[in-house]
């Protein structure tokens, strides 16, 4: 295999009947030389068979087996073992769209000021609790953030998987750090933009499934938590002050989040985010989502409330 140009990393566990599809939108990219870097995050479905059928039929895919340790940490593997220039993200059941990978790639290369870039992307959910695969997924909407927004490095892209970075960078910042359990990726960011900027692909290049199991479903509150600590990390770098304090009280809430277990009322609370995102849009859905919410939960109150007026 030639020397890759786009290192293209994804964790994943339990990847499910989407996970093909994932593999074969990110296989298929036509134009840039490129390797696939998996790490397969304990997963104990027929994920790790997937990847090795794929493995052995096209050699650009690398895949890497742990323990389940979490997405932060399984990046870190997963970058640690990229060879490419530029690093390209990938998320398990979402999509990179044809041409994603060389238009990143033309669009940094032309900009010697550029240490990232990311994509307008487009969201969809699946029709409804459990659906399928082949069932087509709803459209919720298509996400373009301003780039003038993302020069402070505290507002993230459309979507983590939309997001290409120089490798050298990477490496200079320190890449993905351990104390983040979530929002690993904008204390990436926050790093990366003290280096050069963050360019903006207008182009809807990425598709990405949101589903009641996401972090922004299940642990959003978590995210806002560290999304505070970025933000004194941030301060602090900028004022030539160290950032020990909110590292260590970042590692602490990282510490609860892995002791923590999806219950039921956590699941609960997924159904009832993808609800309130298909509100509006696709009034059946959202009906469906809201009641799996209260099976669940049956002391949902908001989603017993909203179902009553919806």
């Amino acid at each position: 295999m030639s020397e890759p140009l786009v290192s293209v990393v994804m964790a994943v566990r339990n990847g499910g009947p989407s996970l093909a599809a994932t593999l074969e939108s990110v296989l298929s990219q036509e134009d840039v030389p490129l390797e696939f870097v998996v790490v397969d995050d304990g997963s104990c479905d027929p994920t790790p068979e997937l990847l090795a059928q794929h493995a052995a039929r096209d050699p650009r895919l690398l895949v890497i087996t742990t323990a389940p340790r979490g997405l932060t940490q399984a990046l870190i593997s997963g970058c640690a073992a990229a060879q490419g220039q530029w690093i390209a993200r990938q998320d398990a059941g979402d999509l990179s769209l044809p041409g994603r990978l060389d238009r990143q790639v033309a669009l940094l290369q032309a900009d010697p000021g550029a240490v990232l870039c990311s994509s307008a992307a487009r969201f969809v959910v699946p029709t409804r609790p459990g659906a399928g695969a082949g069932e087509p997924p709803l459209e919720l909407f298509v996400s373009r953030i301003p780039e003038h927004r993302l020069q402070s490095g505290l507002v993230g892209p459309a979507h983590h998987g939309s997001v290409m970075f120089s490798r050298a960078a990477y490496r200079q910042v320190g890449g993905y750090r351990a104390p983040f359990h979530y929002a690993q990726d904008m204390d990436l960011w926050s790093r990366l933009v003290e280096l050069g900027s963050h360019r903006i692909h207008p182009e809807v290049l990425y598709q990405a499934e949101s589903s009641p199991g996401s972090i922004s479903g299940q642990h959003r509150r978590e995210q806002l938590r560290f999304h505070v600590l970025i933000r004194r990390c941030s301060a602090a770098r900028r004022l030539g002050l160290p950032e020990t304090a909110w590292l260590v009280k970042a590692e602490r809430l990282s510490a609860r989040c892995r002791g923590g277990r999806a219950g039921t009322r956590r699941q609960a609370r997924g159904a009832y985010f993808i609800a309130a995102c298909l509100r509006g849009r696709h009034p059946q859905a959202c009906r469906a989502y809201l009641r799996e919410a209260l099976r669940l939960d049956p002391l949902h109150l908001r989603a017993r409330l909203r179902l009553l007026v919806s």
